[in-house]
């Protein structure tokens, strides 16, 4: 996945590149408009993270440039401005997603997934597959080399999540956002009790659910 970051401010921009790129993104940085429109339209990016104030061009002005390309490049904004008015035009000029200043990375990067997830869906094929295991997005069913095993909503949301970001330590608050939403919050012990079912529910057919527990960190999909 490439992500293409415009951002003025330096230690911003610096700081989102290196935590992009330890998460397993290929990440490529300008904080000049001017460059950064011409890298949008001949990277191939699968993601802008495009703030407003940029010197030489603004970042309206190259959110409107990118559509009328028909870039088919999902657009997060990051800005100051927190006005509804702001956060309606961004949106009504073609950004998928608006993120004001400041934010936790831990936001940015459940921001970052779903609007990739997003993407991915239209353009791949509907399954995920981590190690023996392939997750149904269609029919919503996880399965364990040829058996299906039926998951709650909650125990597929989580599966979901997860396997979306293979090789990545996604916290409570990600995964919980994923499963109930920002308004909402599963709690530790829910997510244990989900994760411990779902394994079981693996085990009966004599495999392994590829989901890994880093203690004090959260939780990864791996095949390691």
């Amino acid at each position: 996945m490439k992500i293409l970051v415009i951002e003025d401010s330096e230690a911003l921009r610096r700081s989102l590149q290196v935590g992009l790129s330890n998460l397993g993104f290929t990440v490529d940085e300008t904080g000049d408009g001017s460059e950064g429109l011409s890298m949008a339209l001949s990277g191939n990016y699968d993601l802008l993270v495009l703030d407003l104030m940029l010197p030489s061009v603004d970042g309206m002005s190259i959110l409107q440039a990118l559509r009328s390309s028909n870039s088919q490049s999902r657009v997060l904004i990051l800005s100051a401005r927190s006005e509804p008015q702001d956060k309606i035009s961004g949106l009504m000029k073609g950004a998928d997603d608006y993120l004001t200043k400041p934010f936790s990375f831990e936001e940015i990067h459940a921001r970052v997934l779903a609007l990739l997830r997003r993407g991915s869906l239209q353009n791949q094929q509907n399954t995920l597959t981590v190690g023996d295991c392939v997750l149904d997005l269609s029919l919503k069913t996880l399965h364990y080399k040829q058996h299906a095993i039926e998951l709650t909503r909650n125990e597929y949301k989580i599966i979901e999540c997860l396997f979306n970001a293979p090789e990545r330590v996604l916290g409570l608050e990600l995964i919980s956002e994923a499963v109930v939403g920002q308004f909402d919050m599963l709690s530790k012990n829910a997510l244990e009790a989900h994760i411990s079912t779902i394994r079981k529910k693996v085990r009966q057919f004599d495999g392994e659910l590829p989901i890994k527990n880093k203690r004090g960190f959260g939780y990864v999909a791996t095949t390691k």
